[in-house]
């Protein structure tokens, strides 16, 4: 006989979050700052942007370097500005930029009511576990901003780990958190590549991929056991599993 499922691990971004709808706008502030201060045409506009985000998403972060993560992202504009329009005679426009993309993201970061709603049922019955992967500062900003502490039984960023998502050791702490085994969890994410590998890494009982855009599963990539679009279908997984 299966077991029963006693605890549920959620990954933050894109799946209990709308990270990539808030960075977008964030993006789109600071491009608009970008043309007040500097009077650039819309595509070098966002030859910018794209550079920065590319950086970003190219971005390897070592703490013990000296540098903040603060420094390290206002450097990506400053880069992505110098590449695009050479030296620029404002120097703290890069600083404006990071500062003004950051505070703009976390402003609209949040747990719709949907979600809390959700969270607090599933409470009531499962053990709750958030993990996500990502600099330590960055998503501890990020946690406080959507105000989730109050909804888990532990919170693990990966950053203040040795290894992150879809490292076994990182899934064996979080089970060990919640006094649980592999096979009582199931695993929650918007990443195949992290959140559903690392589930089936360390074998949970199931895992559940957040997928909006209706979830075709790439060749040679991990196969979840359930595909929803939105993580507020997961009551309906959960009554198959139990």
């Amino acid at each position: 006989m299966d077991r029963e499922v006693k605890a549920l691990i959620f990954d933050l971004d894109n799946t209990l979050i709308e990270t990539s709808r808030a960075s977008a706008l964030a993006i789109r502030k600071t491009g608009e700052l970008l043309k007040t201060t500097l009077g650039l045409d819309d595509d070098t506009i966002s030859s910018i942007c794209d550079k920065f985000k590319q950086k970003l998403f190219r971005e390897c972060f070592e703490p013990a370097a000296g540098r903040s993560i603060d420094d390290v992202r206002a450097g990506h504009w400053e880069e992505s500005l110098q590449e695009t329009v050479g030296s620029i005679t404002t120097p703290s426009l890069a600083a404006q930029c990071y500062s003004l993309w950051k505070n703009s993201r976390l402003e609209v970061l949040s747990l719709s009511p949907q979600i809390c709603d959700l969270l607090k049922q599933l409470r009531s019955r499962y053990k709750l576990l958030l993990l996500t992967n990502g600099v330590a500062q960055t998503q501890r900003e990020k946690v406080e901003a959507v105000k989730c502490e109050e909804f888990f039984d532990a919170i693990v960023v990966g950053g203040e780990h040795a290894e992150q998502k879809p490292f076994l050791s990182i899934f064996t702490l979080c089970f060990n958190m919640l006094g649980v085994e592999a096979q009582d969890c199931v695993m929650v994410g918007d990443s195949l590549d992290t959140d559903i590998q690392g589930g089936f890494n360390a074998g949970v009982r199931a895992t559940v991929w957040i997928s909006s855009a209706g979830g075709t599963v790439p060749e040679g990539s991990v196969k979840p056991d359930y595909t929803v679009p939105t993580v507020l279908d997961l009551p309906h997984v959960l009554e198959q599993l139990n």
